[in-house]
């Protein structure tokens, strides 16, 4: 890709950011290497790559790569026989370390899917436990090998600290003895060529047995070895010499160690490196709330919501851009500062990005497009790299675009055909344009000239674009607007400003009657196109509303099915519940009967007695178990009428007829808040209570009424919900009505407290509406007030 081009969009800065993030130094190498690539197969891949460590990131947390070593160096150095330093050999230690951690990082994440990328990686760590044993046990920190690292090494310094101690006590004893006190400068013991010394004033040089090692800066002070300790210092640096060479040896034997275990440490090496890499990518798109952009060969871009990555994420606006299907030039206008140059900026730097697989700041489902070459002609003092000011410097680069793009690239030119005199600057650009127009380049344009904003008018292929600007505030909205062509706003701004109306006046009359008609239809557009964006919103917010309205229809309808199965298999059990008990008591008189048999009755007569007792309980058992609570419902002679109570067969709801129309073939119907027109003959009339009491008759009424009366024993005549969750409580209040309802309660109280209104309103949006309830009201003092609703029932 152009470096030029690179630097002008500012891509240099994302790699910057990626670098940052991540933790070896090989692993900010790869980032700083990283380069957009035109290949359609290592895209993806690269995105990929991205897309699984995001993936991983989101459920294990960050990787935990903190220690890691570049230890490729002291490989190097150990497969070659050399001796590795205490720290090449602790940073080792640490590596492996870090491997173990990362090894034991990539198993805590239970997953049902394999990630293709970042699996295979995690598998090339080898955690190399005996390796880091022998590392720990022997280097104690960057600088020092542990005295456990031999038992010959503990011993030497052993010896030495033995030493020290004699030699500490020879010389103390000298610093305070009365003999030696006028000898001495001052009473310390002090280090001199490695030797322990005390300072003696020159004076006294001849009379104090000992060996001169050092003097003064003025001569006044000798630093001599007491001859009383200079065997115990002649110990203490054989046993030194003893230690250097067992630590040389100690480290030549790890360093061997490290040379055996070369390969796989290389191995390891690699993979986190490579890791780390990708999870930097991960955590930018993180930090960059970014997604995956879906790329094509086809050169079609369709960026949504693209914030530019490296404006405050507080105030940037996010744009819609999109180009090369419709049409391949794009040509933004606008007045300065409206952030045209930023959305050419934000198109050219998404396609470098994500060109290296890297993620977008833009919304799900954007596309981007391969290109071999990204060119961008950019003249922004705020970039780092000053572009050329001068229409000779911007013609040299637009020069070398040409020369260099192909069919497959991305041109992007601001202030095209700038810097010159403006009617020849404007041909230029437009011949310019039609150039890479008539070879389908996907093109985008900035510019001021109107001649340019006709040209894209009047021309297939090419789109007009605009910077929003609200005059009132002189301030851009940097929204980016396809389609419409800008205006430079420069008579607005001036009067807006305080320039006299009378040199806006002339101004306006020495442009040509053209230019202003061009401008009036700009306005217009721009109307228009505010008009259409209030309706779309209206349409929106209507839409949603219905879609609110559907959703509450159809939770009101499961629920309402829910509390039908739920009565009817209530109705079930205590109708069973009933005629067992009856089948009880019916056998215990039987017995009672066998007993008086004595008393003259006849055995037989006794026994058909009870068999015909059996079947009139059977009887009443198959009529009980038939207890149902769905509607009873009636075909009626007389067509349906307003005011008649229906069931909706297509629905399975109750409803009344509000109107039906002149042909009797459609009615306007009510069910809970809803008002809907149905067919008639989706609508059937529902039979009052009396009728099904009538035609029930006999044995069926006689276990409704068993039902009822034990439902009346059961339920209570207040229902307290305090303390419930809604969803909790609006389920209990459902069961409660169904309940109430079949033991012909009339009124009934519903505690749900006053609190913050929430609970009050669920219970009152519930009852609204619902098939069992007649009316119901906030109660009154002495009732509860508003924490208690009563409710009557039909």
């Amino acid at each position: 890709m152009n470096q030029r081009s690179q630097r002008v969009l500012e891509y240099n800065k994302i790699v910057d950011k990626l670098s940052a993030l991540a933790i070896s130094v090989r692993g900010k190498q790869m980032c700083k290497d990283l380069e957009p690539l035109s290949d359609y197969f290592e895209i993806c891949q690269g995105l990929e790559e991205t897309g699984q460590a995001l993936q991983f990131r989101m459920m294990a947390g960050q990787l935990p790569l903190g220690g890691i070593r570049d230890i490729a160096p002291s490989l190097k150095r150990a497969d070659v026989g050399g001796v590795l330093s205490v720290e090449e050999i602790y940073g080792i230690g640490e590596f492996i370390y870090v491997c173990r951690k990362v090894a034991s990082y990539a198993k805590s994440v239970e997953r049902r899917e394999a990630l293709s990328v970042v699996d295979p990686a995690f598998e090339q760590i080898t955690p190399m436990a005996a390796l880091e044993a022998e590392i720990n046990r022997a280097i104690a920190n960057e600088r020092d090998v542990a005295d456990d690292a031999s038992a010959k090494l503990s011993d030497i310094r052993r010896g030495i600290k033995v030493s020290h101690g004699r030699v500490n006590d020879a010389l103390n004893s000298i610093i305070h003895s009365a003999a030696y006190k006028n000898m001495l400068q001052d009473a310390v013991i002090t280090m001199r060529g490695g030797r322990f010394c005390v300072p003696i004033k020159q004076e006294y040089r001849g009379s104090f047995p000992g060996m001169v090692h050092d003097m003064s800066g003025s001569g006044a002070t000798v630093f001599m070895e007491p001859m009383s300790v200079v065997e115990l210092n002649n110990k203490i640096k054989e046993f030194e010499a003893e230690e250097k060479e067992e630590i040389r040896r100690i480290l030549a034997m790890l360093s061997g160690r490290v040379a055996e275990n070369s390969s796989q440490l290389a191995e390891n090496f690699n993979a986190l490196t490579y890791l780390d890499f990708i999870f930097a990518k991960a955590e930018l798109a993180l930090a960059m709330n970014a997604t995956a952009p879906v790329f094509n060969n086809e050169g079609a871009i369709d960026i949504k919501k693209g914030r530019h990555p490296l404006l405050d994420t507080e105030s940037v606006v996010p744009t819609d851009i999109y180009l090369g299907e419709d049409f391949t030039t794009l040509l933004i206008t606008g007045p300065n500062t409206g952030g045209k140059t930023v959305a050419l900026k934000t198109l050219g730097l998404f396609t470098l990005m994500g060109s290296a697989g890297l993620f977008i700041p833009a919304a799900s489902g954007s596309r981007l497009a391969v290109f071999d070459n990204v060119f961008a002609d950019i003249g922004d003092e705020q970039s780092i790299e000053q572009s050329l000011s001068t229409f000779s410097g911007h013609m040299t680069n637009i020069v070398q675009i040409l020369e260099e793009m192909t069919l497959d690239s991305l041109v992007l030119f601001d202030e095209l055909g700038a810097g010159t005199d403006p009617t020849e600057g404007a041909a230029l650009a437009i011949s310019i344009i039609r150039h890479l127009l008539a070879r389908g380049i996907r093109t985008a344009v900035t510019t001021h000239y109107s001649e340019l904003k006709i040209f894209a008018l009047s021309t297939d292929g090419v789109e007009n674009a605009a910077v929003e600007f609200n005059v009132e505030t002189l301030r851009p909205t940097y929204r980016l607007l396809i389609g419409v062509p800008g205006k430079s706003n420069a008579f607005a701004i001036a009067k807006r400003l305080g320039l006299p109306e009378g040199i806006i006046a002339s101004a306006r009359d020495v442009l040509t009657g053209e230019n202003i008609r061009f401008e009036d239809v700009i306005t217009d557009l721009e109307i228009s196109r505010k008009q259409v964006e209030i309706e779309e919103e209206r349409a929106a917010g209507l839409r949603k509303e219905a879609e609110r309205l559907a959703a509450d229809l159809d939770n009101q309808k499961q629920r309402l099915e829910r509390s039908k199965e739920r009565v009817m298999e209530e109705a079930k059990k205590e109708a069973r519940a009933v005629i067992s008990k009856a089948k009880d008591e019916a056998d215990g008189i039987i017995r009672e009967m066998q007993k008086i048999k004595k008393d003259g009755l006849n055995f037989k007569e006794i026994e058909q007695g009870r068999q015909k007792l059996r079947e009139s309980l059977s009887q009443l058992e198959e009529t009980g178990v038939a207890i149902h609570p769905k509607l009873t419902l009636k075909e009626v002679d007389r067509p349906l009428k307003q005011g008649d109570e229906v069931y909706i067969n297509s629905l399975g709801q109750r409803a009344v007829i509000i109107s039906v129309n002149s042909a009797a073939t459609e009615a306007r119907v009510q069910f809970g808040a809803m008002e809907t027109k149905l067919r008639m003959d989706d609508l059937r009339l529902e039979i009052g209570k009396k009728d099904k009491k009538r035609e029930a008759g006999g044995i069926a009424a006689g276990a409704g009424a068993i039902v009822k009366s034990s439902k009346a024993m059961s339920v209570s005549a207040k229902l307290d919900l305090r303390g419930r969750l809604v969803e909790e409580a609006l389920e209990e209040l459902g069961k409660y009505l169904d309940d109430a309802y079949l033991a012909g309660m009339s009124k009934i109280e519903i505690v749900h407290g006053k609190g913050t209104g929430a609970l009050r309103a669920a219970v009152q949006r519930e009852l609204r509406g619902h098939p069992h309830i007649k009316s119901y009201r906030l109660g009154e003092f002495g009732e509860g007030d508003s924490g208690v609703t009563i409710v009557e029932l039909h």
